[in-house]
């Protein structure tokens, strides 16, 4: 009776070391599995932390020397108005109240003048994203790209238009277009109102006072007639290369905007800047204000002052 159960024990202990191999071993491709069908036992671990965690203060994360040229310089690049500007008393900025300073914090500054006004306002917002399996990072940049979708920036560099050969009247046939001189070839846009005026070269809302009109709008030169030398613009902002685009080296991203505004106390070109590095989200706004509605503020000038702040903001953020 001792000798059977003792054999009835043996088997049963073979039994189960064979079952716990079963469950145990290693899958068909030598790799140790959990006993769950198509666990590896892995998790995923948690999204990486942003790059920035605090901001500077934005007042004074501005250069003198770059506020004065922002706010005081004018057109005329003399001696005397040099001089006149470094002379002049620079206006303080005013910090924007926030909730956090570590998430969002912003300065304004504002200078006047008999002719008109300069506005610039620096925004700086650092995100923090609240689903573990997203960066902050990455929610930055999903946030950037849909401010470029709301703001209508493309996607690429627009072209620009090559220079007609030399010798070719602008009016000139095209010999595959079928169409007489001085008509322009392909179909319709489809954007033009009665009376031919194309909407995006005329102020929106029929000159409504507050109307915006698109980028370079306000001061295009009329057509020329056909077989004639074009008329030369006197508005930089009709150059496809200041046209609303994206912009680079600055920052991780970054898009430029430019609106020109017409209101009852005068016209305004606003530039907007906006740019991200890591986890913070950048905008500069600035602006001119003319009092005048015959001076439209140029857009080259100033969009070449609006970059050259949001460079140095870039370079401090990643000091």
């Amino acid at each position: 009776m001792r000798g059977t159960a003792l054999a009835g024990g043996v088997a049963a202990l073979a039994l189960a070391v064979g079952a716990t191999a079963c469950t145990s071993g290693s899958g068909p491709d030598g790799d140790a599995t959990d006993g769950k069908t198509g666990s590896t036992g892995t998790a995923a671990g948690p999204a990486r932390p942003g790059t920035h965690t605090t901001l500077p203060e934005p007042c004074g994360a501005v250069g003198e020397s770059l506020l004065r040229e922002l706010l005081l310089q004018t057109a005329d690049d003399t001696e005397g108005a040099a001089q006149e500007t470094a002379r002049a008393e620079l206006p303080e900025g005013r910090a924007s109240v926030t909730y956090d300073i570590d998430r969002r914090a912003g300065c304004q500054w504002k200078s006047s003048t008999a002719l008109g006004s300069r506005h610039l306002t620096v925004d700086l917002e650092r995100v923090v994203s609240y689903d573990g399996t997203v960066s902050d990072d990455d929610r930055a940049a999903d946030l950037f790209d849909s401010r470029a979708a709301r703001d209508g920036i493309p996607d690429e560099l627009p072209p620009t238009t090559p220079d007609a050969p030399e010798g070719t009247p602008s009016g000139s046939a095209d010999p595959d277009d079928g169409k007489p001189a001085g008509e322009p070839a392909g179909k319709p846009s489809g954007k033009q109102k009665d009376g031919g005026q194309d909407p995006d070269e005329t102020a929106s809302g029929d000159d409504k006072p507050g109307a915006t009109a698109p980028q370079g709008a306000a001061t295009s030169a009329p057509s020329s007639p056909a077989g004639s030398e074009p008329a030369a613009s006197t508005d930089p902002a009709t150059d496809p290369a200041l046209a609303p685009r994206p912009l680079r080296d600055i920052g991780d991203a970054a898009y430029l905007n430019d609106r020109l505004v017409t209101a009852d106390a005068g016209l305004h070109r606003d530039i907007t800047v906006v740019f991200r590095t890591g986890n913070v989200l950048v905008t500069v706004e600035y602006n001119e204000w003319s009092n005048d509605k015959r001076r439209t503020p140029g857009s080259e000038e100033l969009q070449e002052k609006a970059q050259k702040l949001a460079k140095q903001l870039a370079a401090r953020l990643d000091s």
